[in-house]
This record gives C-alpha cells, structure tokens and sequence, in this order.
C-alpha cells in the first residue's frame, strides 16, 4: 500500500510528463523512440500507477530535458522570473560571463559577455560537430579562430565551429557586449 508522500509523487510524475510531453507536442510513441523506453511504459508513467526504476526516471529526464527534481515534484508554475544574481557569472580576465539559462538544457548553452575596453579571452574549443552562435549587442567584438578574424557591430550574427581555438576581443573604446550560444553535436550514440 503506498503512503501519501507515495501517492503524491506518483501523481506528481504521471502529470508533469503528460504536461512536458504536451508542451513539447510529441506523442507517447516519439518519446518512446527518444528514450529508447517502450511506449507501454510511457502510458504506465502518465496513469499515476507506475512504480519506475531509477534507470527509467533518468531516461524519462533525458528524454523530456528536465531535472529529476523537476519530474517528481509538485507542478511548478508556467513561467519563474530569475533575478541576475540568481544566474552563474564568473570572471575570465577583465571579462564578464554571465549563463542565461538558470536551469541545464542538453546539448545548449547560452551566455552574455560583457568585454570592457580592450579585453578579450580565449574561447574554450567544445566537443566535435558543436557549433557557436555569436551575436553582438553593442560595441564591436572581433573573433578569430583558424587563423581568420571577424568584426562584428551590433546586430551582426557569426556562425562558426566551436570545435576550434578561437578568441574574442573588444577593439572599441566602449563596453561591447555580445551572447553566444553553443550548439553541442549530441554524442553517436544518441
């Protein structure tokens, strides 16, 4: 016989995947394909009824991209605002990275960088296959990477493989700030 505590999470998973699963418009059935989990086992989580093992949960999350947490834990509201100390920033020299994503999505990654005058850093190569988006909102941001160096002014989008050194640097006399999102290739396997 389950508890409260039992029978709360279970309802708590069963609704949170049908409301992932719809939000994302995908049928039992793709998900089933995503996850490698048969469809049956899909319909069992969405009954409230399943018992699912660890292993199953973290193909569940993989699958639907959230945290475990996330899964079994009561609805959460649909739309949390993050104030920007509750976002990772860190220092790389005189440069200011901040992540614009409060909560882990596979295979992306979004940041602000802020470069005073004159600074720069070197970008760190990713996986192979990965591919960088970099945009400029104010200033002017070169990049180089191969051997190649590009001027962006605001507005300007470069795409390029982030599975290279590459570097940044502000050549104006003003802040420049630019965003970069990281594209990981998923690994073979997936």
């Amino acid at each position: 016989m389950r508890t409260s505590t039992e029978t709360d999470a279970a309802s708590n998973l069963a609704r949170n995947i049908r409301q992932l699963r719809d939000s994302r418009g995908l049928s039992q059935a793709q998900l089933a394909k995503l996850s490698g989990l048969p469809r049956p086992t899909w319909a069992n989580l969405e009954s409230g009824a399943a018992n699912p093992t660890l292993q199953v949960l973290l193909k569940v999350s993989a699958a639907l991209q959230v945290s475990l947490e996330e899964l079994v834990g009561p609805p959460k509201a649909a739309a949390r605002l993050y104030a920007p100390d509750e976002l990772r920033s860190r220092r790389r020299g005189k440069v200011c990275v901040a992540d614009l994503l409060p909560d882990r999505v596979s295979g992306l990654q979004m940041e602000r960088m802020e470069f005073p005058p004159g600074a720069g850093m070197s970008g760190v190569p990713h996986t192979p296959g990965t591919r960088e988006y970099l945009c400029c909102e104010r200033g002017s941001i070169q990049l180089s990477a191969s051997g190649e160096e590009w001027t962006l002014k605001p507005g300007h989008v470069l795409v390029f493989r982030g599975d290279q050194k590459h570097g940044y640097r502000n050549l104006g006399r003003e802040t420049a700030v630019a965003y970069s999102v990281v594209a990981l290739r998923p690994p073979a396997d997936s």
